[in-house]
Parts: C-alpha cells; sequence; structure tokens
C-alpha cells in the first residue's frame, strides 16, 4: 500500500479503531498518526473536505490518548477547513469544541482565542452567534480573572452589534466593558466606554436612555473628574438645549478622537434626529406649575 495515498491511510486508520472478533482493542497510538498524515496530505492536495474530517478522526484520537492540547489543535485546524468551505455551523461547533479541549488542560487563554477566531470568521455571515462566542471568549477569560485580556473582545462585538443596529445591545456591551475595566483597575478603558454608551444611545436618538445612562454612570466617583465625563455632560447639555452646532463642535473634540473608530464614526454624525423637540419638553417640565399641596 503507497503510504501517500490518504485515502488509503484513513481505511487503514478505521480499521485500527473497530473492534472485531480479531481485534478487541482499538489501536488509537497508530490510527491518529495516519490520520494526521491523511489530514495534511488532503490539505495539501486542497481537498479541503476530506481534510477537514481527518482532522476530526484526529483530534478524537488525541482525546482518546488523554492529549487534549493536540486534539484542540487538530479541532482548529478542522475548524479552519470548514471556513475555507463556508460551512457556517460546523466553524462555530468546532471552534466550540477546540476551546472546550482547551479549557480540560487548563488553558484558558487558547481556550478564548478558538472562541474569537470562530467569532472573527462568522461576523460577516451569522453576526448574532460571532456576537455570542466574542461574550463567550470574554467569559472565559474573566472566570480566569484576565478582564484586561477582554477589552477587545468586547469591542469587536460592539462592533458587530453596531453593524446590525442594535444599539441598546451594543451600549450595554461597552458597559460591560467599563465593568471589566474597573476591575482590572484600567481607569482610561473604563471611562472610554462609558463615554462611547452615551454616544451610542444618542446615535440612536434615545435621549432619555443617553441621559439614565449619564446619571448611573456618573455614581462613580473618580468618573466625575474625568474628560470623559465632561464630554458626555456637554453633550447632554447641547441637546437639551436643542444646540445642533454645540453637538457638532463637542463630537469634533480631542476626548472624542481617542475613542475607538467606529464610536467616532457615529459620534461625527450626531445629532442623528430632531433635538429642538427635546428643547421643548425640558422647558415644559421646567415651567409646570407648583402645586401647593405638595409640600415634598
Amino acid at each position: 500500500m503507497s503510504t501517500s495515498d490518504p485515502n488509503k491511510l484513513i481505511t487503514k486508520a478505521d480499521k485500527l479503531t473497530k473492534l472485531s472478533f480479531t481485534r478487541w482493542t482499538a489501536d488509537w497510538k497508530s490510527a491518529t498518526v495516519l490520520y494526521e498524515q491523511a489530514a495534511n496530505a488532503f490539505r495539501l492536495a486542497k481537498d479541503y473536505e476530506k481534510a477537514k474530517t481527518a482532522y476530526e478522526k484526529a483530534s478524537k484520537g488525541q482525546e482518546m490518548l488523554s492529549s487534549p492540547w493536540d486534539a484542540a489543535k487538530h479541532m482548529e485546524s478542522a475548524a479552519a477547513l470548514a471556513k475555507e468551505l463556508s460551512n457556517w455551523r460546523e466553524v462555530a461547533d468546532f471552534y466550540r469544541r477546540a476551546s472546550e479541549l482547551y479549557i480540560e488542560c487548563g488553558r484558558p487563554q487558547p481556550a478564548s482565542d478558538a472562541l474569537a477566531k470562530g467569532a472573527r470568521a462568522l461576523e460577516d455571515t451569522v453576526p448574532e452567534e460571532a456576537i455570542q462566542l466574542y461574550t463567550d471568549a470574554c467569559t472565559v477569560l474573566e472566570e480566569d480573572e484576565r478582564e484586561q485580556m477582554a477589552f477587545d473582545l468586547y469591542r469587536a462585538a460592539t462592533n458587530v452589534y453596531i453593524k446590525l443596529e442594535k444599539y441598546t445591545d451594543a451600549a450595554s456591551l461597552m458597559l460591560k466593558l467599563g465593568l471589566a475595566a474597573e476591575k482590572s483597575n484600567a481607569i482610561n478603558s473604563q471611562f472610554k466606554a462609558y463615554l462611547s454608551a452615551v454616544i451610542i444611545y444618542l446615535y440612536a436618538h434615545d435621549f432619555k436612555q443617553a441621559e439614565k445612562c449619564y446619571n448611573d454612570i456618573s455614581q462613580v466617583d473618580a468618573f466625575l473628574s474625568s474628560d470623559q465625563n465632561r464630554c458626555a455632560s456637554k453633550l447632554l447639555a447641547a441637546y437639551t438645549d436643542g444646540d445642533v452646532e454645540e453637538i457638532k463642535r463637542v463630537a469634533q473634540s480631542s476626548t472624542i478622537s481617542h475613542l475607538d473608530h467606529v464610536i467616532i464614526k457615529l459620534a461625527r454624525k450626531l445629532p442623528t434626529g430632531d433635538v429642538s423637540a427635546l428643547k421643548g419638553e425640558t422647558a415644559e417640565g421646567e415651567e409646570a406649575p407648583l402645586d401647593e399641596n405638595d409640600l415634598t
């Protein structure tokens, strides 16, 4: 038998893993070597479907040999080939499985990285799944108290939400980034995330939610003396005054210029709706008649 024929290598390996009257125990060690050889040969021949299947089998073999690290590596190779084949369901499944195997051998960083690779592969085709993978990747790091390593993953997931025009979800994720940054004592990243959340709400023309968000983050004492707080305060004041030119001026400020590119783009488009109505609402609130019976 020619060892250069990957199909024959797979056939031989399969026989080694199947029990029969003459074989009472599977020879996973020999079979796994053959699966790995076949996978590499198929990949070189650009037969990605067969290469993917061979890597899956090689991964299973390494699992049977109690080597989750090597099993995870092979599963990532299968996932990369699934991407080449545009098999998006398998891309997600394989990267998730690779992550689980890395967790088995106590390696949270590669486990998170595997999920992030899957997320990046799916951003354009299955964005909701990509967001879930990014979020899971963050969770893996946070459970290992590595919040600072999750910052870029939160930003990437936020970008996907913005592309989907799911602005409330995007703002919520920015606030989660702020919490992760707070736990990491990364004050600058924390305050940038807070300002970003306010901008996202304003871009969605949800002034009430932007105001509520600002009131919540203002409970953080250190934030009150920050450039990001002053910028958010000026933006909200300009909205309250219905001052379009002031909104545009603040949106061009250096504080906003230091935010993530996607947030800068949103800020530069403010205001996105009619702000004159806000001025009317505020005036009405200020001129409400006093209730003589209300002694509070």
